[in-house]
């Protein structure tokens, strides 16, 4: 077992079942979350989506294409970041490896 440290008084944060949090998704944004390309949490994928369906005004396809575009954006900084820009990802023309799938 993993040590702690006993010497903290800072509070133990609860994570939570994380299954339980995947499970409480809405139907649509778990589909999407299967298909994601980045290892998303309930917790992140549940304020970024609930900001999108905000900014989209209730559109579910928007708001879904709007977390897409997000994925894409974060694997392009990265992609850019670790292999340079010259990598065949970023030259790609949907930049994302997403292939029309979503």
């Amino acid at each position: 077992m993993a040590s702690r440290n006993l010497a903290t008084s800072l509070k133990r944060r609860s994570r939570g079942d994380p299954m339980q949090a995947y499970d409480a998704l809405p139907a649509d944004l778990r589909h999407w979350l299967a298909g994601a390309v980045l290892p998303w949490s309930a917790a992140s994928v549940r304020r970024a989506w609930l900001k999108a369906l905000k900014a989209a005004r209730g559109d579910r396809q928007a708001a879904q294409a709007a977390l897409s575009g997000i994925e894409r954006r974060r694997l392009e900084r990265d992609v850019a970041r670790i292999w340079g820009k010259a990598h065949p990802f970023l030259a790609s023309p949907d930049a994302g490896g997403h292939h029309g799938r979503r």
